[in-house]
């Protein structure tokens, strides 16, 4: 058998200047955030008696498992998974910090750093401090907002028709009570819809995304049938005052919510088999689609790039947080590709406050 030479001196330095050479996105990454901005939201969950214990090896740094998190989102990758591609890839060990001696997280670890965020509902406001952050830095255009809702697919539950009527209804079917492994594994959360004659099943992403820049600047998550519009109040506030609220037709009848915030309506106008739209109308929507567009150039990115758009969990609450991430995740490569340095100018003593 061949022997395998070891690496030279400076093999890896060499290495991971090609992997430079070759753009690696994940360097781009590492030097426009700076993650410290997260640490004390971090410290604040993992400092409680129940989510730490001096028993066994000392803990990962909070940090660095945050960072697993976002490579997980970006790169759409399972708990196992992602420990195989920490292990084996070297831009992954180097956007984490790690040399090739250091111990690496195994899948059971990033599982249970990941539910004791959940368990605390911190995905939302790790999200926030990010926002807050590119507040501070006026990164964010503030010249007018763009909404709009994608569906998250989920693995497609098996239920009789019998059964889905009860979920419905918040129900458990007695089979299912029967069997906790079984119930488990199913999703209640989750519901069915028809868009342009296509089936979906498992949940929505609402956003509101800002016009000058693309960022997602607040969402909201919810089943595959709730209606866009109905989450237009939550996404949209006062704060938003002296802004244009671009959207689709599928936002029609909102105009007192979006007057009361003292927005500007631009939303798509729609015409019906008894009342078509003018030629005037026509040009006008075709006119507010030049800027309505540019949430898809999110979702695109979220859809082709991260493969965001499934997710394999169950139940709304690990679905929103996964949702939550994807989202965080896409503002951070978008600050990447705007070449804007995310720092941390802002006190956290005020931010508690």
């Amino acid at each position: 058998m061949k022997n395998i030479n070891p690496l030279g001196l400076f093999d890896e330095h060499f290495l991971l200047e090609r992997l430079t050479k070759l753009k690696d996105p994940l360097v781009k990454l590492e030097k426009h955030i700076d993650w410290n901005i997260f640490a004390p939201i971090l410290d604040v969950v993992f400092s409680k008696p129940e989510n730490s214990s001096n028993a066994g090896r000392p803990p990962f740094d909070r940090v660095l498992m945050f960072k697993i998190l976002i490579l997980q989102s970006l790169y759409n990758l399972s708990d196992d998974a992602m420990e195989y591609q920490i292990t084996d890839r070297r831009s992954f060990t180097r956007f984490l910090g790690l040399k090739i001696s250091d111990r690496v997280p195994d899948s059971k670890t990033i599982w249970k750093f990941r539910e004791t965020l959940i368990h605390e509902e911190v995905i939302e406001a790790l999200f926030y401090r990010f926002n807050q952050a590119l507040d501070d830095q006026c990164i964010f255009a503030k010249k007018g907002q763009i909404v709009d809702a994608s569906f998250v697919e989920v693995p497609r539950q098996r239920n009789t028709r019998e059964e889905n009527q009860l979920v419905k209804k918040g129900e458990t079917p007695d089979a299912w009570k029967a069997k906790p492994n079984k119930l488990r594994q199913k999703d209640r959360d989750a519901r069915w819809t028809k868009k342009n004659k296509m089936s979906f099943y498992g949940y929505k992403n609402h956003i509101k995304a800002d016009k000058g820049t693309k960022l997602i600047t607040d969402y909201m998550v919810t089943d595959a049938s709730v209606h866009d519009s109905q989450e237009l109040e939550t996404l949209i506030s006062k704060s938003d005052g002296g802004q244009t609220l671009y959207a689709d037709a599928a936002y029609i009848g909102q105009e007192e919510a979006i007057e009361s915030c003292g927005m500007t309506n631009e939303v798509h106008e729609k015409g019906n088999r008894y009342h078509k739209l003018t030629e005037t109308q026509k040009a006008s929507n075709k006119e507010k689609s030049r800027s309505r567009a540019r949430v898809e150039h999110v979702f695109g990115f979220m859809t082709n790039s991260m493969k965001a758009m499934y997710i394999r969990t169950i139940g709304y609450v690990r679905a929103t947080a996964k949702i939550g991430l994807a989202n965080l995740t896409y503002n951070m490569m978008r600050c990447t590709q705007l070449n804007k340095k995310v720092y941390n100018v802002f006190l956290w003593d005020n931010y508690a406050q």
